[in-house]
C-alpha cells in the first residue's frame, strides 16, 4: 500500500532535518503537502508528486472553459464531474474530511463539506462514509436545490444547510460542516466566545450563533443562512460548527482550526483563577482593518472603539473558593452575661407559677 505524506508528515521530516527530496518515490502527497513543498522549493521525483493514487505528477488543472449549471446536458454534467479539475477539487474535500478526523472534529459518519464549482452545482461529501477514508469516487455533484447530479454514493444528507448558505452569501466558494469538542461546548451552552484575547481569532473568524432546528431540515439551514452576511463561522446550537470561505475549502477549514483552538484556550484561561487579560478598544481596531482587507466580514466594523471589547455576556465557570473564618464578636462576654441573666428571670418566674 502507498504511503500518504501530509503537511504535516512533511514539517515532522523538516524538524528532524530529513531530506524532503529523499521521499519515497511511490508516496502519494496531499494537496497540503504538495503545495507546502512547493513553498519550499522542493520537487519530489517521481510519482511522489501525485495528488491522489496512481496520479502522476502535473500543473493545476484549468477550470473547463464553458461554465456549467443544473440546466446544462447530463453528458455534459458528467463529463465535468469526471474532468482533472474536478478531480483535483474531490481531492481538497479528502483532503480536508482527513483532517477533520485525524483532529477529532468529526465522529462517526458526521461532518460534511461542500464546494461551488459553478453557478448552482456543488460538489459536496456522500452521507454515510468516515470523512476519514472518503475517496474522490464517493462524491457528488448537486444542484443547489439539492438534486444529485452525478456520483454513485447519494450526497449527505445535511446539503441543504450549505447550499442555503452558497445562495444566501454569493462569495461562499468552501463549507465545512464538523464537530469540533470546545466549540460545539460553546453551542450546546449557547455561548458565543468572548472577543479581544487573541489576534488570528479576530482577524479570520467572525462568529454567531444559530438556534437548534432539526439537522438536514431547511429551517436549520435557513438560521444559518441568515448569519453568512456578517458571519463565516456558526456555532449550531447543539450541534457543530460550519464555517465558509470566500477563498478556497482548506481556508474554510482553517477558520475550524482557528475556532477550536480559541475555544479550548478560552477554557483553559477561566482555570487558571485569574480574569483573562484582553485587548483595548484600538488594539482591535487596528486587526479590523486588516480583517475588512482581507475580505472577511464582521459585524464591528464601523463600531466606536468603546464598543469593540464589550464582553458583558461572558460568564467563565464558577471557582470553588473557601468563605473567610468568622471573627470572634467583640461583645462575647456581655452576651453571655445577658444570658445568665435571662435564665435567673425565667427560673423566679416558673417558681412563682408553682
Amino acid at each position: 500500500m502507498k504511503k500518504v505524506i501530509s503537511a504535516r508528515d512533511v514539517e515532522e521530516m523538516r524538524r528532524l532535518g530529513q531530506d524532503l527530496a529523499a521521499i519515497p518515490s511511490d508516496s502519494i502527497l496531499t494537496p497540503s503537502a504538495r503545495d507546502l513543498l512547493r513553498d519550499l522549493d522542493v520537487q519530489p521525483a517521481g510519482p511522489a508528486a501525485a495528488t491522489g493514487p496512481g496520479k502522476a505528477a502535473s500543473a493545476p488543472s484549468a477550470p473547463p472553459a464553458k461554465a456549467l449549471n443544473s440546466k446544462s446536458s447530463k453528458a455534459e454534467l458528467e463529463a465535468f464531474f469526471n474532468s482533472p479539475w474536478c478531480q483535483q477539487l474531490k481531492e481538497q474535500i479528502c483532503d480536508v474530511g482527513r483532517r477533520l478526523w485525524q483532529r477529532a472534529y468529526v465522529d462517526g459518519n458526521g461532518g460534511n463539506i461542500a464546494i461551488r464549482v459553478g453557478d448552482d452545482i456543488a460538489l459536496c461529501t456522500p452521507t454515510l462514509v468516515s470523512k476519514g477514508f472518503m475517496q474522490p469516487a464517493d462524491l457528488c455533484l448537486v444542484d443547489f436545490e439539492g438534486n444529485q447530479l452525478a456520483g454513485v454514493k447519494k450526497r449527505t444528507s445535511e446539503i441543504l444547510m450549505h447550499l442555503q448558505m452558497m445562495k444566501r452569501q454569493p462569495k461562499a466558494v468552501a463549507t465545512v460542516h464538523c464537530h469540533p469538542p470546545y466549540s460545539t461546548a460553546f453551542a450546546v451552552a449557547g455561548v458565543t466566545p468572548p472577543t479581544c484575547m487573541i489576534p488570528e481569532y479576530e482577524v479570520f473568524a467572525s462568529v454567531a450563533i444559530a438556534p437548534y432546528r432539526t439537522p438536514g431540515t431547511p429551517e436549520m439551514g435557513q438560521l444559518v443562512a441568515d448569519l453568512v452576511d456578517k458571519h463565516n463561522t456558526i456555532l449550531m446550537a447543539n450541534h457543530g460548527v460550519v464555517t465558509w470561505s470566500h477563498n478556497n475549502v482548506e481556508d474554510a477549514y482553517f477558520k475550524m482550526e482557528i475556532l477550536e483552538a480559541y475555544c479550548r484556550t478560552v477554557m483553559v484561561t477561566t482555570q487558571l483563577g485569574k480574569a483573562p487579560n484582553t485587548m483595548t478598544g484600538p488594539q482591535l481596531k487596528d486587526l479590523l482593518k486588516i480583517k475588512e482587507g482581507l475580505g472577511i466580514p464582521d459585524p464591528r466594523f464601523g463600531l466606536k472603539e468603546c464598543e469593540l471589547c464589550d464582553n458583558d455576556e461572558w460568564r467563565p465557570g464558577v471557582t470553588c473558593a473557601i468563605p473567610p473564618k468568622a471573627a470572634e464578636p467583640a461583645t462575647a462576654g456581655a452576651d453571655a452575661e445577658a444570658e445568665k441573666l435571662v435564665q435567673a428571670i425565667t427560673d423566679q418566674i416558673l417558681a412563682g407559677m408553682k
